[in-house]
């Protein structure tokens, strides 16, 4: 099968895709806001934290999108609120594998944080999202999303 080639309609549909997204993202920023909850990027930041445990910053990078230079002034601030700690990694027998190996765990005030806060994400999640697609809308997303590469 020949690959589809790049046209207007396929051009206009990804700038739909982009502002869609974006326009989501927005609204649950604003939601997060309203309800003196932590920003959307200080919430995935907490998530992949709370699903992974103690990770290094690299891989914490890869989970939530972010470039190291943007993700680590967000460290700094998260940090300095309490929600996270960072710290050098330590091998098995005790001493330090790298110096430049920093691994990122999240504190329990952090996890408070983000307990309180996924309330109203999901809450936003589902008015922006969720409740706009059917099962057949779904399913089309998941095969889409696994096309482009981002499923896993």
């Amino acid at each position: 099968m020949a690959t589809p080639r790049l046209n207007a309609e396929r051009i206009v549909l990804w700038r739909q895709l982009d502002l869609a997204t974006a326009s989501i993202r927005r609204s649950i920023d604003v939601e997060l806001a309203d309800d003196g909850e932590p920003t959307l990027a200080w919430f995935q930041v907490l998530s992949a934290l709370r699903d992974r445990g103690t990770i290094r910053v690299g891989e914490l990078c890869e989970a939530v999108d972010e470039v190291p230079s943007s993700l680590s002034r967000r460290l700094d601030r998260m940090e300095q609120e309490g929600l996270i700690e960072r710290s050098a990694l330590v091998s098995t027998d005790g001493a330090a594998d790298d110096r430049r190996a920093v691994v990122v765990s999240v504190t329990s005030l952090g996890r408070q944080t983000w307990r309180d806060a996924s309330v109203t994400f999901r809450r936003a999640l589902q008015a922006q999202f969720a409740s706009h697609l059917d099962d057949a809308d779904v399913a089309a997303l998941e095969r889409i999303v696994a096309k482009l590469g981002g499923a896993g």
